[in-house]
């Protein structure tokens, strides 16, 4: 008995030793290194050596112990410390298979389709599911985690992110970064900040006040960091203020690290670095190195540590994060353990969110297509092959070799990469024959609007599939569809009105045929399973339920900036962009504040069913509560969304608190919500906190920013939120 009882007590030790917390264990680990092994941990490689020249790159040997992926730092295996397997991921794991094993990974649609759904559960699931597969696939770090918000709807690399509300997006990226991480795989929350345009991206100097961007691209980063946890931020090219991301102490010490409390590592962007100096600012570790003229953090950063311009403790602080986030995350106690990866479920993720993030944007009452057609004209958008991606480090190569598009555009500053466009092989006209086994069905590449309209007079409804490829590294110049198909629409909708038209777009497109068809799905770029959830969704079999997280402008004349900046700009020249001219009236708001008209609102979204909003009430404090009810025939969802209307009779337009509803026919749920007070209130500079005004706020309740069919009003007490 005495020798269990001892044994006992000799397991509750050990127990008890492995119990220590991330931060002892950093600085157990931290007396342990050299100087030379601190500094080893401080710079990594771009291991992509098949992609070189594609970069504007020197021809380089492979980087010894690398996966063949966007990033490698190295580790120091005797200390137990791993390497960094540094993978792009904002919608999968995003790595050619020549590079590593031949093998493929999950597409997951564009990251609005996501934020169409207004679903944190959702998300979560498919950060989960991304962190799943990098881990299967040997990685550690998934460069997931983009929030910045949409000020221009031209931007390249909009299709990544989550929209133009802060509350939305800072929401839903906070669950998609504690899915990755949950995996034991490190996120990456980026790109920080006001990384807002493609265009001339490395020179931008993003112009904005301090209130406006705690307000707005601020208050993103800060929410989905306090609801995700992520152990690292990656800094952006653009300067904020006349000063590189990279570089800023305001942003990385001040704001980031000191008020906002982040524990984990600042890493670059690959090529963003400009000094050893950097280090100072806040910048942990240097990304790419291949990408900089020199690697900052190797040479240059001890020679500057020897003449004193950085100090010792700084270089300690910065290899302490990166230690203590690599075991909070546990990278070190969980390593990636290859394994196959399960298509079938992983798919089912994907095809959930495209289903939940399709937006039904007008409907005659020709949806769903009734399952008596007997004539289906397919039309356009290589429906007959696949649907489309985006371009750049997000796009996923899937497990069944794609169909890759001719070149379409070059990106800026880069040799020949992303300049061809990815169809995920998931055909929707082979999904639109198996739900309609009754119906002959007959496909138009839609090359000539003549020829396609001519078979859409044959058929009884006609379906054109309307594509616009948009990538990382350039914007486009304006909203229209760029390949014909606004010609193409419209002859096929003359032939034939019941027509029915799938966006496949990054962005809003403006639409000069809307009045002449009968129905318009907006897919954005569908993922993996895309086809099969837009063709179930044509005829009924879900409910099509995502509501816009971006305004539908009616004219590029609406927005701040009616000419996207930079355009003309020479190699190397700093341009400035005056993001004050909206300040924090990003996207609805500032269409709201100058009563400009729009194509669709925020929030926008039908659905097969209809739906009813009463009992508004505001109790005690910040909570809210009200009912919603399916009032249809049919089993539907919708996003029921508060906006603060009004503060002390001042007109205000800003969401305050949404929920993802799904209802039987006649069935009603009562819904409660605690609001942030951020979003009610403003952020006060002087006194580095936010300030919530005493008086009378008013709140409309309904399913967009245009549509509040239900009103009440509350009196809440001035009050300070510290950030």
């Amino acid at each position: 008995m005495r020798l269990g009882l001892v044994l006992v007590a000799a397991l509750c030790g050990l127990g008890a030793a492995r119990a220590e917390t991330p931060d002892q264990r950093a600085k157990a680990l931290m007396a342990k290194l050299t100087l030379g092994q601190e500094l080893a941990l401080l710079h990594g490689n771009f291991a992509l050596r098949a992609y070189d020249a594609a970069y504007g790159l020197p021809p380089a040997p492979p980087v010894p112990g690398a996966l063949g992926s966007a990033g490698y730092v190295a580790g120091i295996p005797a200390l137990g410390i791993p390497a960094l397997q540094e993978v792009d991921g904002g919608l999968g794991v995003s790595v050619p298979p020549d590079a590593q094993d031949g093998h493929g990974s999950t597409p997951l649609p564009s990251g609005l389709a996501l934020a169409a759904g207004f679903d944190p559960a959702m998300a979560y699931a498919a950060g989960a599911m991304m962190g799943r597969e990098a881990f299967e696939r040997g990685f550690n770090v998934l460069l997931a985690g983009g929030v910045n918000l949409t000020r221009d709807p031209r931007g390249g690399r909009n299709y990544e992110y989550l929209g133009e509300d802060p509350l939305l997006a800072g929401t839903l990226d906070g669950a998609l970064i504690h899915g990755v991480q949950d995996q034991h795989v490190l996120a990456t929350l980026k790109h920080f900040a006001m990384n807002d345009q493609e265009t001339n991206r490395q020179f931008d100097n993003a112009v904005i006040g301090e209130a406006a961007f705690r307000e707005s691209d601020g208050l993103a980063f800060e929410i989905a960091l306090e609801t995700g946890h992520p152990m690292a931020v990656m800094c952006a090219y653009n300067q904020v203020n006349g000063q590189y991301a990279c570089a800023s102490h305001h942003l990385l010490d001040d704001v980031l690290k000191r008020d906002w409390g982040f524990t984990g590592f600042v890493m670059s962007d690959w090529g963003a670095v400009h000094s050893a100096l950097d280090i100072n600012a806040g910048l942990d570790q240097e990304s790419g190195e291949e990408f900089d003229p020199v690697t900052y953090f190797s040479t240059p950063l001890a020679v500057a540590l020897s003449q004193g311009k950085v100090a010792r403790a700084r270089v300690d602080d910065a290899v302490r994060r990166i230690l203590r986030a690599e075991l909070t995350v546990g990278l070190m106690d969980h390593p990636p353990v290859r394994a196959p990866i399960d298509f079938a479920a992983d798919g089912a993720v994907a095809e959930q969110e495209e289903a939940q993030g399709l937006v039904l944007l007008k409907n005659t009452g020709l949806l769903p297509l009734s399952p008596t057609v007997r004539r289906i004209a397919v039309i356009g958008g290589y429906a007959n092959a696949g649907v489309m991606s985006g371009g750049g480090s997000s796009d996923v190569v899937p497990k069944t070799l794609p169909q890759l598009l001719p070149v379409v555009q070059m990106g800026e500053g880069l040799a020949g990469i992303y300049t061809r466009a990815i169809l995920d092989p998931d055909a929707p006209l082979a999904e639109i024959e198996r739900q309609a086994p009754g119906a002959e069905v007959r496909y138009d590449p839609g090359l000539y609007p003549s020829q396609a309209a001519r078979l859409a007079k044959w058929a009884d409804v006609a379906v054109v599939f309307a594509p616009k490829w948009e990538t990382e590294s350039q914007d486009v110049p304006d909203l229209s569809l760029p390949a014909g198909e606004d010609a193409l629409i419209a002859a096929v909708a003359a032939a034939n009105p019941r027509t029915v038209v799938v966006l496949e777009t990054g962005n809003p497109v403006l639409m000069p045929w809307l009045p002449k068809v009968g129905g318009v799905v907006e897919a954005w770029y569908p993922g993996a399973e895309g086809g099969k959830a837009i063709a179930r969704a044509l005829f009924g079999r879900i409910d099509p339920s995502g509501h816009l997280p971006m305004s539908f402008p009616a004219s590029t004349d609406e927005l701040p900036r009616p000419v996207v900046p930079g355009q003309d700009a020479a190699p190397g020249q700093i341009t400035p962009v005056d993001y004050n001219i909206e300040g924090a009236e990003v996207g609805y708001r500032w269409f709201a504040a100058r009563h400009l008209p729009v194509l669709f609102p925020f929030g926008f979204g039908l659905s097969y069913t209809s739906f009813r909003f009463s009992h508004l009430r505001l109790g005690p404090g910040l909570g809210v509560s009200f009912d919603v009810c399916n009032t249809g025939k049919v089993a539907g969802a919708t996003v029921a969304q508060l906006y603060l209307t009004a503060r002390n009779g001042v007109a205000m337009a800003r969401l305050a608190g949404f929920a993802r509803v799904a209802l039987a026919p006649g069935e009603t749920r009562h819904v409660s919500l605690t609001l942030d007070p951020r979003v009610l209130a403003d952020f006060d500079v002087a006194a580095d906190d936010w300030a919530l005004p005493g008086g009378t706020y008013r709140f409309g309740l309904g399913d967009s920013a245009a549509d509040l069919t239900e009103g009440s009003a509350a009196h809440l007490r001035a009050q300070r939120v510290a950030p």
